[in-house]
């Protein structure tokens, strides 16, 4: 039918615009297909799945890892959707530590 707009489809898109707009300025640790791991802001994403992160700093090595390393301070990053392996989101923000 012309003009009818699939609510299932809407619903979807919807919560998954939710999910994003809940991670806005949160901590995020990417983890890329080089082995490189990216933490920083979620600042936005776009329809390619990539990601751009404020205050970034990039590790070589994972930061878990025992071999510690001083990291690459990027700034402002894009990550290319199709070399992301892995997101983390830290959903804790020191604002809503209670003192």
């Amino acid at each position: 039918m012309e003009g009818s707009v699939d609510t299932e489809s809407t619903s979807m898109n919807s919560e998954g615009r939710k999910k994003l707009h809940g991670w806005l300025n949160k901590r995020m640790k990417i983890c890329m297909t080089d082995g490189r791991t990216l933490i920083g802001t979620f600042l936005c994403t776009d329809k390619d799945r990539n990601v751009i992160l404020g205050s970034c700093e990039e590790y070589v090595n994972p930061p878990d890892s025992e071999e510690k390393e001083d990291p690459r301070v990027l700034g402002l990053a894009m990550v290319p959707g199709p070399h992301i392996v892995s997101i983390n989101v830290d959903l804790y923000t020191p604002s809503q530590a209670v003192v």
